[in-house]
């Protein structure tokens, strides 16, 4: 504790619920009255007032403003790499699409995808691409932004494209030794990697098959439909772009580039650079009708066509209002609102952990969790709703697996019941809470609001049920093993 709040007073579990009382009551009335377009302002104030509230409670309990402030700072600072990954795809995705990369995406995604198993095809492929790289951001960035496209061009619901892509990415997410949070979980948990994937077999496998089955059903009874649709989109992207494999060759780059493990922000920001020149040599028409070039050499206009696709998007002009809808997006400038949704709400979290209102509303869930079920299903809340209150996806991993560490060890169990529990309910619910970095990423990447994509999130939604289900009966949940003799790691503390 810094110096000068020795005496501070620990807050009573009322006032720890009254910002989050304060958050719930103004966002339900947030989206009373701006509805879907909450997002854009409306819900920044709400995370901003409550905040506030919290602020206020912790300088009555004896905190000062300036630590106060500090931590908002420190805060924000923690999710300033997400932040620029968000910019990164920002021009990516402008680049992308005045290149044809993702025209070349949907038009062959069209050929090949049929509508009928559309959903879950969508998030089989979605899955396996997760798996090979481990991040489900990048999966989305690429894959799931070409198959939005393919969803919109075959006249099918960009909302359920969007959780068959989440719920399909997540998985692969979850599973695959190469992804952060799969390798952060067990860390804060102290319990091994490998024994840590194995155990999640049990609520993850059941979950993905049970999401797939709905998405085939939905594919087969809405399907059908989609094909009249098919026809004038696919005409018209062959007739005003260069579809041939050049235009795919940024996608490959970002693939490969993920797959040997480089740093996301630099490998986004290549491939927005390499669709920027794929953009000036393939589409130069294009590129020159998307901006005005009075005075200016022919260089020069593809220099500023590519330059205003990488900060402000791509408009398209095809003369077709279906297409044009479709390929218009991107640009730097355009996640400016969700950049200033992941600030306010990291900065309500960053307050809530710094007065200790979190850890107090932490501590009565831990007291009444009273049975091994009722302690997996603790957890489970808790990483949801760290999710919630802090914003970031890391800290839903970071904050049960430090609060609930010693006591699984008390009641001697193994350490892998409590990091698959946050996998299944912190990794999981992120994309689901609108100003959560995750939540803010999808919706601004796929251009599908959060509370649109979530009712078709099933593979997100149903593991933590499934979780706190296993732990209520007792299946799967295992003893704490002594370490073994010969000092290898066990799944211990």
């Amino acid at each position: 504790m810094a110096r000068g709040e020795q005496l501070n007073r620990i807050p009573t579990l009322l006032q720890a619920f009254v910002p989050l009382a304060v958050l719930i009551v103004l966002l339900s009335l947030s989206v009373h009255l701006f509805g879907a377009d909450s997002s854009y302002g409306a819900n920044q104030i709400v995370l901003v007032i409550s905040a506030a509230v919290a602020a206020a409670i912790g300088i009555r309990n004896g905190h000062s403003w300036a630590h106060i402030q500090k931590a908002i700072v420190t805060g924000i600072g923690t999710g300033m790499g997400g932040i620029l990954i968000l910019l990164a795809v920002g021009a990516l995705i402008g680049a992308w699409m005045i290149s044809g990369t993702v025209p070349a995406m949907i038009f062959y995604g069209m050929k090949i995808l049929d509508p009928s198993f559309f959903f879950v095809s969508s998030a089989l492929l979605c899955a396996v691409a997760s798996l090979a790289i481990g991040s489900s951001w990048t999966t989305a960035g690429t894959i799931g932004i070409g198959l939005i496209g393919v969803a919109q061009g075959m006249g099918l619901s960009p909302a359920a494209t969007a959780g068959a892509v989440i719920s399909g990415a997540y998985f692969g997410d979850k599973m695959s030794p190469l992804s952060d949070t799969t390798n952060l979980a067990p860390a804060v948990a102290g319990a091994e990697l490998f024994s840590h994937i194995r155990h999640m077999l049990w609520t993850t496998v059941p979950s993905f098959l049970i999401a797939l089955t709905i998405f085939t059903v939905m594919g087969l009874r809405g399907g059908s439909s989609a094909e009249l649709e098919l026809g004038n989109t696919s005409a018209v992207l062959s007739a005003q772009f260069d579809l041939s494999g050049w235009t795919l060759l940024p996608l490959v780059f970002v693939f490969g580039m993920a797959a040997m493990r480089r740093p996301a922000l630099p490998v986004i920001l290549g491939g927005a650079l390499l669709g920027a020149v794929i953009a000036a040599w393939r589409q130069p028409e294009r590129v020159m009708a998307f901006v005005s070039g009075e005075g200016l050499s022919e260089g020069m206009v593809l220099l500023k066509g590519v330059w205003t696709a990488l900060f402000d998007g791509y408009v398209a002009s095809t003369g077709d209002e279906t297409v044009d809808a479709l390929l218009s997006r991107g640009g730097m400038s355009g996640m400016l609102n969700t950049v200033w949704l992941v600030i306010c709400a990291l900065s309500f979290g960053a307050v809530m952990e710094h007065t200790g209102l979190l850890s107090r509303l932490i501590q009565a869930v831990i007291r009444a969790a009273n049975t091994t079920g009722a302690l997996i299903s603790a957890v489970i809340v808790t990483a949801i709703g760290s999710n919630i209150v802090t914003a970031d996806q890391y800290m839903s991993i970071v904050l049960p697996g430090r609060m609930f560490r010693e006591e699984f060890r008390r009641r001697r169990l193994a350490a892998r019941n409590l990091s698959r529990a946050i996998e299944d309910a912190g990794t999981l619910t992120s994309p689901l809470v609108p100003w959560n970095t995750c939540g803010a990423y999808m919706s601004a990447t796929l251009g599908v609001a959060t509370l649109a994509y979530l009712p078709y999130c099933f593979f997100n939604l149903i593991s933590p049920f499934i979780s706190a289900a296993y732990g209520i009966k007792g299946f799967t949940i295992e003893p704490l093993e002594p370490a073994p003799d010969s000092g290898a790691v066990a799944d211990t503390p």
